[in-house]
């Protein structure tokens, strides 16, 4: 399923999950302007195509104890596509990591991680670059201020 697939209703049903999928289907369904049937056709139609990926609850870190945020820069000494994806395996193990991109110029990869504080953010740092011997360098930003965070894709 591409973009090319979806119509008006098939976006403005994403455009209402994005905000809250805790819509039942009668209530998306009456906020899109078509039939509760039609709607969970739309919605499964767009799940089993990969267009939505999942449902979640988006946790406010700071209120579970994960107040601090690091971007991180990763460069690897090799990068074979093996020794790349061997490094993903590894961090995409680590809870804490949550997302992980590949990228270029510059740097490998850039990883967004989330930890309660500094301590925590050097054992992890420890566990995850320290100890591989395919680490390169590794740069940290730490965020002092998060002045927007969107889940919402513009559909």
């Amino acid at each position: 399923m591409t973009a090319n697939d979806l119509d008006d209703v098939d976006r403005r049903i994403l455009n209402i999950l994005q905000l809250d999928a805790s819509h039942t289907n009668a209530e998306l369904a009456e906020l899109v302007h078509v039939s509760p049937p039609t709607c969970l056709r739309r919605v499964k139609y767009m799940t089993e195509g990969g267009v939505i990926e999942r449902q979640v609850a988006i946790v406010a870190p700071e209120k579970v104890g994960a107040r601090l945020t690091a971007i991180v820069e990763i460069t690897l000494d090799v990068q074979a596509a093996e020794r790349m994806d061997e490094f993903e395996q590894h961090v995409a193990a680590e809870a804490a990591v949550l997302q992980c991109y590949r990228v270029a110029p510059g740097p490998d990869f850039v990883l967004i991680v989330q930890v309660a504080d500094m301590p925590a953010y050097h054992a992890l740092a420890h566990r995850l670059f320290a100890t591989r011997t395919n680490v390169r360098n590794v740069k940290a930003y730490f965020s002092t201020f998060r002045s927007k965070f969107e889940t919402r894709i513009a559909v």
